[in-house]
């Protein structure tokens, strides 16, 4: 068991109101408590607290020093939360329209058929675009029946002819002549006339004969729309409506006839379904980059469609390899390690297709080439660790034990800023859009408004917590806090009004991310959490770690923590979020390589990159694992 470290230690309180630090209880290894060297002094400081601060009937502002302070009262915040429940109410009755696909027909590519029909990610037709194009995939599927069966239909019509060619001798002569005449009379009216005694007549007539009138009127109605449409100068109108069909619908679409083939092909189709897929979805945006196919997109003319068909089916093979990879646990591994001088430990870390990031126990933060894995920046300034960071194209910022928070330039490196406001720890930040908030030890939340890297300005603090403020996370509606005294809560970002109190963690809280309208936390007390933010409903609880959970980040599919145990286990949020999912089906794979505690970790569609205790940097790749050079592109044709 390695040394307790008062930097990174994170606080809770116990039953009476004592902070203490938050280590798990665990089976496997002894309790760790941090001593109290002065319990007395901390007990009158705690009694000696701004009791006006924890009294949750006074108002929810107050100045003090000039600063507006925000106080998460739990009573007023019934009325905000029945008009939350009456603007879920209204948007519940919003429906979505989905694509239809076309009538099945034979591929062209059977064994990409069959992939397609047995693979159900291999269809991507829910876009936003497709939703919209919904009339026009009906006539999709409409017209490719029609196609389909034109040369049918003609040979019934002549078929029918020469049936009535026989019928001919039942007719009287006097019947055939007064037709004729009433033909002739029928041409010389107008088209409402024609219409209101076609009516009439078929008011006249017996249902057998609507029936027989149907056989004759249908085939007439049908239009091959792609066919007539170009002959009418109209191709970019059917290379339009074809775009939005899914690969499945576009193979029966190519197997209509030449005339749809030609349509397709011309209009390169299938470039274009790649290019949406591209555009909407972050898994194959990062797989054009790092394969090199999207170098051929988005340009017309750069290959014949017949590549970007052979494409297509290589593509979601990558993709179902890479998503068994996750499910089986193959990758491979990149190490860095950190070899600091004195204390060992990498508290933070984020990460670009360029650079890693990261905040160490030596005070110190240390930059990381992607492809080298070589260090190469250095930035020293605070004198304590580095407990948090951020980064965007041009600054750097970091939260230190030593109280501050500083602004660096990320590409020179150059110290631009400093923050002095908190009076103990700065545990956690996040910056966007102008705005900043971070959190400390001290239990309080500080908002500030960014202006410029060198014009950070103090918006407003938020206090509320009864113990260190650990994590913190927002977005343009919500700010969330986690701390040791075992509670969530939200508040307003535009106005920092509290919201609401989320209970349930038997321990205090470690990390948390906010998403949407999801929370997940992780807790001292080995669990995660799911919840609802709008209701404050925990939706659901994981267990399997076996030590105080540190960190979480989750994604559309996945939820991945870190924990005191050493090991980083991948959920399925999906089947988290389904209650009929039974407990033993949500944990999908659990990876232990890291030889200490788990400090922080950040994932995409295809790496994890996690750092530890153990003074190293993992770097866990789904996608380049040594039996995916089987899928090799398609040869491009000059």
């Amino acid at each position: 068991m390695m040394d307790s470290d008062p930097d990174e230690c994170i606080f809770e309180t116990d039953d009476h109101g004592h902070e203490r630090g938050m280590v798990s209880a665990s089976p496997h290894r002894p309790m760790e408590v941090q001593n109290n060297n002065n319990r007395a002094n901390q007990q009158a400081e705690e009694e000696s607290s701004n009791d006006e601060a924890m009294d949750e009937n006074l108002s929810a502002t107050v100045h003090i020093s000039g600063i507006e302070v925000s106080i998460a009262h739990d009573i007023n915040s019934e009325p905000y939360n029945n008009q939350q429940q009456q603007m879920r109410q209204q948007q519940s009755h919003s429906s979505n329209m989905y694509m239809s696909d076309l009538p099945g027909a034979n591929f062209r590519d059977h064994s990409f058929h069959h992939m397609l029909h047995h693979k159900s990610s291999s269809s991507q037709s829910s876009t936003a675009a497709a939703r919209h194009s919904s009339n026009e995939v009906s006539m999709i599927d409409a017209a490719s029946s029609i196609a389909s069966s034109t040369h049918r239909s003609i040979g019934e019509q002549q078929g029918s002819r020469n049936d009535d060619d026989d019928d001919s001798s039942l007719l009287s002569e006097k019947y055939v002549e007064d037709r004729d005449n009433s033909i002739t009379q029928f041409q010389n009216w107008s088209e409402n006339e024609q219409v209101d005694f076609v009516q009439n007549l078929l008011h006249l007539m017996c249902h057998y004969q609507h029936g027989q009138v149907n056989n004759v009127l249908k085939p007439m109605l049908q239009r091959d729309f792609v066919s007539v449409l170009p002959q009418r100068g109209l191709t970019h109108v059917a290379e339009t409506i074809l775009s939005f069909l899914d690969a499945k619908s576009l193979c029966s679409a190519e197997s209509v006839c030449h005339e749809w083939y030609r349509v397709i092909q011309e209009g390169h189709i299938w470039r274009r379904l790649i290019e949406r897929n591209v555009r909407t979805d972050s898994l194959w945006k990062g797989l054009s980059e790092r394969r090199g196919w999207g170098q051929y997109l988005f340009k017309r003319g750069s290959q014949k469609d017949s590549y970007y068909h052979q494409l297509y089916p290589r593509i979601v093979a990558d993709i179902e390899k890479i998503e068994d990879n996750w499910r089986r646990g193959n990758f491979h591994l990149d190490k860095i390690q950190c070899r600091s001088d004195n204390s060992k430990g990498v508290y933070c870390l984020q990460y670009d297709d360029e650079k890693i990031v990261s905040g160490l126990r030596d005070n110190t933060i240390k930059l990381w080439d992607r492809k080298t894995l070589e260090n190469t920046k250095v930035l020293t300034g605070h004198t304590g660790s580095v407990l948090c960071l951020q980064y965007d194209n041009n600054v750097i910022i970091t939260g230190s034990s030593d109280s501050t928070v500083r602004v660096w330039d990320v590409k020179t490196g150059e110290a631009i800023n400093t923050l002095v406001h908190h009076c103990e720890a700065v545990l956690h930040l996040r910056f966007d859009n102008g705005l900043m908030v971070t959190c400390s030890k001290d239990r309080s939340i500080a908002v500030w408004d960014m202006i410029s890297a060198r014009e950070i300005n103090m918006r407003r603090v938020l206090v509320g917590h009864r113990a260190a403020v650990n994590v913190v996370d927002f977005d343009d509606k919500y700010i969330v806090s986690a701390s040791g005294d075992r509670t969530i809560k939200v508040w307003v970002t535009s106005s920092c009004e509290f919201v609401r109190t989320l209970n349930g963690h038997k321990r205090g809280i470690a990390c948390l991310q906010y998403r949407d309208s999801l929370v997940v936390s992780g807790s001292s007390d080995n669990t995660i959490r799911l919840w609802d933010i709008e209701s404050g409903a925990c939706l659901r609880i994981l267990e399997g770690h076996e030590e105080l959970v540190r960190c979480i980040r989750f994604d559309n599919k996945r939820i991945v923590s870190g924990a005191y145990d050493g090991k980083i286990k991948v959920w399925d949020l999906q089947a988290a979020l389904d209650q009929r999912s039974p407990p033993h089906n949500l944990c999908i794979q659990t990876l232990m390589k890291h030889t200490g505690r788990v400090f922080r970790l950040q994932f995409d569609e295809f790496q994890i990159v996690s750092s530890s205790h153990d003074d190293s940097i993992l770097i866990w790749d789904f996608l380049n694992v040594s039996d995916m050079n089987e899928n090799r592109l398609p040869t491009i044709e000059e």
